[in-house]
């Protein structure tokens, strides 16, 4: 079970996992790299399992058939996007629910290879210079690189793209272009980014997934959450036919430019990709067990469990299958919005942690299938264990008296409990702590010492998470906190996350494994706390925090990285932003058996409507040719 957002960004903008295979080629890191030398991929430490002249990537299929259509429920989503409904089709603004998946129907510079940590190859890109003082990237574009109407897409469209998001774009695409001082078109297709000179060695990889924009379309149409025009894209998608709330057709692109390319081909067989959207998970499940929808992630644990007993199942026409997670950070958590005064005492915070019984919890709603969550980085190298190392520590202790004293010590973890569903002594303590944060109990309700009541309301969009965190809420009131569940529409919810107004509100997403200073800075970061639509809930304003994130965004060498990030990890964690809840190690995955796929899949993501395709003669066997 998980409300699930994506802050990498995985299309455009995601880093990937934590290890570098022996077979990789050595190379220096993106720091060192030669400069006034053209290169064909970057890498953040400078690991590139593909050389030049590569035909495709291994995980993809050059053989298999293209056609038929992939009837899905997403299982990841960026930016604006929404699974339960949408009223417009620019998925790049703040503002609107957009459909997923809009992120197919556009090119970039250059893309991510899922077999590897952080590498990217050119796209758009035929090929990029680093300027000899490092802060300009110069990119030579492919001249046969053309947008769905068959007109040229060129460096001034590059060029108005990145103006375009720099002052108008989705928070997530915005805040990362702080740091670029020029995006120059020097003619037609050679390319500059210039940054200020601030920024870290790293900022490219970010910057040459966005999606690049037609200047001719959006010069005649605005650029905001109004727009129910389909854009003119230039990717292997198209938006066909749609009905605004209800479902969304793509169409492939029978004659897209890049199809040939080495970083596409074997990829994108579906003729047809089509997302419905339901306004509660059992009206998508049940239109699963009709074959409405043929393939979905399932994220309750309670329908995993108990839910797969229906005709289509038992003779096999749809299969039940567990694939293992990506080799990626993995968090779920939730978050006490700081902003709001009575939850900036740290004491608050971890008095509402401790009425978590996730033993209880796990064994009455989950059926035991998860683990508990200890740290955003979970699943990672990146997650502190034990006592800091000598290196994290030289990296702490800067920061003495400016943060918990408990980053120095054992990596904190979550209270363990009982599995009664309301450990005495856990709530005996968190009503300790709420006393010394000046909390008195009236016998009813905590007041300060003004009077007013210590409230909290949990803000949810769907049905399951009322029945499965009610226990949760119920043992805050216990204790004196007057709190609430309250369960919004879909609209409704997603502007009230994007604005922080909540009180307390849940959050899974996946960090690359070499993740981006601005992925770190959307969650972690002062800046971000301050501007709607980040990924910050919390509200986490901290030097200390800020400092290593700029730390992890000079590493060298992955090695320093972790270390870097060890020590972030440990200062979230004293500081009690996000109470953590569980994880999973592997996807559960159901689906008709009409699909052909390589069993093994990419370790750093897994986009099933990319890599998977219509197999049309087991279709057939089970009557859904």
């Amino acid at each position: 079970m998980s409300d699930r957002f994506e802050l990498n960004r995985r299309h455009f903008l995601s880093g990937c996992g934590a290890a570098v295979a022996s077979t990789f080629l050595s190379a220096p890191a993106l720091a060192q790299l030669p400069t006034d030398k053209a290169l064909f991929g970057l890498s953040a430490f400078g690991e590139l399992k593909y050389q030049p002249g590569f035909t495709h990537f291994e995980y993809a299929a050059p053989e298999a058939p293209k056609g038929g259509m992939f009837r899905f429920q997403p299982s990841y989503w960026f930016f604006n996007q929404s699974t339960l409904t949408f009223n417009t089709l620019n998925s790049f603004v703040l503002g609107g629910d957009a459909p997923p998946r809009m992120e197919l129907c556009f090119d970039s510079l250059m893309v991510r290879a899922y077999d590897e940590p952080d590498a990217l190859y050119g796209l758009v890109a035929e090929s990029v210079t680093i300027s000899p003082d490092r802060n300009s990237y110069h990119f030579k574009l492919r001249p046969e690189a053309r947008f769905h109407d068959d007109s040229p897409l060129t460096a001034q469209d590059l060029a108005f793209t990145y103006d375009l998001l720099k002052e108008k774009g989705h928070p997530q695409l915005r805040l990362p272009l702080g740091v670029l001082e020029e995006a120059v078109a020097e003619g037609d297709h050679a390319f500059r980014l210039t940054f200020d000179g601030s920024q870290n060695d790293r900022a490219i990889l970010d910057l040459v997934t966005y999606p690049i924009l037609s200047k001719a379309f959006y010069s005649e149409h605005p650029f905001d959450s109004s727009q129910l025009n389909a854009p003119l894209g230039s990717g292997p998608y198209k938006v066909g036919r749609y009905d605004a709330g209800t479902f969304i057709i793509y169409d492939r692109v029978a004659d897209y430019w890049a199809a040939d390319l080495p970083v596409n081909r074997g990829l994108y067989h579906f003729d047809q990709i089509r997302i419905d959207f339901f306004r509660d998970r059992n009206a998508g499940f049940e239109a699963f067990k009709k074959g409405d929808v043929e393939w979905r992630e399932e994220f309750t644990s309670k329908v995993w469990a108990t839910g797969y007993d229906f005709p289509a199942i038992n003779d096999g026409r749809v299969v039940k299958n567990e694939v293992p997670g990506e080799k990626r950070p993995d968090m779920q958590a939730w978050a006490l919005n700081q902003r709001r005064e009575r939850f900036q005492d740290m004491r608050v915070r971890q008095a509402v942690s401790l009425c978590y019984d996730f033993v209880w919890t796990n064994r009455n709603f989950f059926y035991g299938i998860y683990e508990r969550s200890e740290s955003p980085f979970q699943k990672s190298d990146f997650m502190a264990e034990g006592t800091p190392s000598r290196e994290e520590l030289a990296l702490l202790e800067p920061f003495r008296g400016q943060i918990p004293e408990e980053a120095f010590g054992k990596a904190v973890k979550p209270p363990e409990s009982d599995g009664s569903g309301r450990d005495r002594n856990n709530l005996q303590r968190a009503g300790a702590l709420l006393d010394e944060a000046g909390w008195k109990t009236d016998g009813t309700v905590r007041r300060n010492a003004n009077g007013e009541p210590l409230t909290l309301e949990y803000i949810v969009r769907d049905e399951v998470f009322v029945r499965v965190e009610t226990p949760f809420i119920e043992n805050m009131r216990r204790i004196g906190i007057d709190a609430s569940i309250r369960l919004l529409d879909a609209s409704q919810y997603q502007a009230r996350i994007a604005s922080f107004d909540f009180d307390m509100a849940g959050l899974r997403q996946s960090l690359g494994g070499t993740p981006a200073v601005d992925g770190l800075k959307q969650l972690f970061h002062s800046q971000s706390a301050a501007t709607d639509g980040t990924r910050n809930l919390p509200g986490t304003r901290s030097e200390a925090v800020d400092s290593l994130i700029d730390i992890a965004g000079q590493a060298q060498t992955r090695a320093d990285l972790v270390i870097a990030l060890r020590a972030l990890d440990r200062v979230v964690r004293a500081r009690h932003d996000w109470i953590m809840q569980f994880h999973s190690a592997n996807h559960r995955l159901a689906y008709w058996d009409i699909y052909g796929f390589k069993e093994q899949k990419p370790d750093y993501f897994f986009p099933v409507e990319m890599l998977w395709w219509y197999d049309e003669e087991k279709a057939r066997a089970i009557g859904k040719a």
